[in-house]
């Protein structure tokens, strides 16, 4: 694995495209010929990072990839279903900046920052100035996962967690090192495919020199996310022990499309990525336009079954607000 300084991530990052009319000029793309209806202007703002851009194609106004981050005026409609709080996160807040859904887990909210804006994330609405647990000295989380003797597992989310320095996430995981009856340590990241070069040899060291189970969950919904360079990473991660899943969400117009899931699934394969869920859209607001019924989702996971050895079938499910676990659709 080539060495790489701890700081070559944020520097990319500082060349994150966050304006519409910056992506397309960059993708050769005149907004005033666009087929469907954009906004250069919403509350939340389109951000993404230059190695992602990469990956769409020039002049292709339905790219799947562009299509989960170019901000249309579809969400600024109100639909019936759609809210705020589509998952129930915040009833189960236990404090600020922890979550607890499941039995057995604590969620932490570690940070707000994310190194893209997904356009139906569904913590888009989510108040983080009032529930974030990325505190100096991470004192009140620790105290609260050292008194809970039902955790074995702590899951770092956000925003993305990977938005942290590395001598942040170092400081909490040995902190939580010391709390006897955690055993896995779990994180859920888009860094890997938005910006690969936070899969540094640094963060590497840290997540494997410590007692944890640890597992890195990220997020690809189309197999054009995992370029060359992304699979190099995820390689080097994986060889070094670390259990590497994905987690989809079934988008309309991106990957509705059989072919489409199945090449996700072989690509992550190449990647030593084992497909985890295929989530059902969380029905945040101004999220409508990529929805996709159950009934398609069905027809999507049944020719998978046929197409697919069973390890590369990704679980469909859906999130209920206030549920234990997630919901399987079958």
């Amino acid at each position: 694995m080539k060495k790489t300084t701890s700081t070559h991530w944020q520097q990319e990052l500082t060349t994150a495209i966050k304006k519409v009319e910056e992506l397309c000029d960059f993708l050769k793309l005149d907004i005033t010929k666009a087929p469907y209806p954009i906004s250069t202007h919403q509350r939340f703002p389109l951000k993404l990072t230059q190695h992602y851009v990469n990956n769409i194609q020039k002049g292709d106004w339905n790219d799947p990839l562009l299509l989960q981050v170019l901000p249309s005026s579809q969400e600024n409609i109100q639909s019936a279903g759609f809210h705020d709080d589509p998952v129930g996160d915040l009833q189960a807040v236990d404090e600020p900046g922890i979550l607890k859904k499941y039995h057995g887990r604590a969620l932490l909210i570690t940070t707000q920052a994310c190194p893209v804006h997904c356009r139906y994330c569904f913590r888009r609405e989510f108040p983080y100035s009032n529930n974030h647990a990325s505190k100096r000295d991470w004192g009140t989380t620790i105290e609260n996962v050292r008194n809970d003797k039902t955790l074995n597992e702590v899951i770092l989310s956000g925003g993305d967690p990977l938005s942290l320095s590395d001598k942040k996430i170092k400081s909490l995981i040995k902190q939580l090192e010391n709390i006897p009856h955690i055993k896995t340590l779990r994180i859920h990241s888009r860094y890997p495919l938005l910006l690969p070069s936070r899969l540094s040899t640094e963060l590497l060291e840290i997540l494997t020199n410590n007692r944890f189970r640890v597992i890195l969950v990220i997020h690809a919904n189309h197999a054009n996310e995992l370029d060359d360079v992304v699979q190099q990473q995820l390689q080097h991660y994986h060889a070094a022990g670390i259990m590497l899943l994905n987690q989809s969400v079934l988008l309309k117009g991106i990957n509705d499309e059989a072919k489409t899931l199945i090449a996700l699934s072989h690509r992550l394969m190449d990647c030593h990525v084992l497909p985890y869920y295929l989530h059902q859209l969380d029905k945040v607001t101004g999220t409508r336009h990529f929805e996709v019924t159950d009934t398609q989702a069905l027809a999507l996971i049944s020719t998978l079954r046929e197409a697919l050895p069973g390890y590369l079938v990704p679980r469909l499910v859906r999130e209920v607000s206030g549920k234990r676990s997630k919901t399987p659709i079958v």
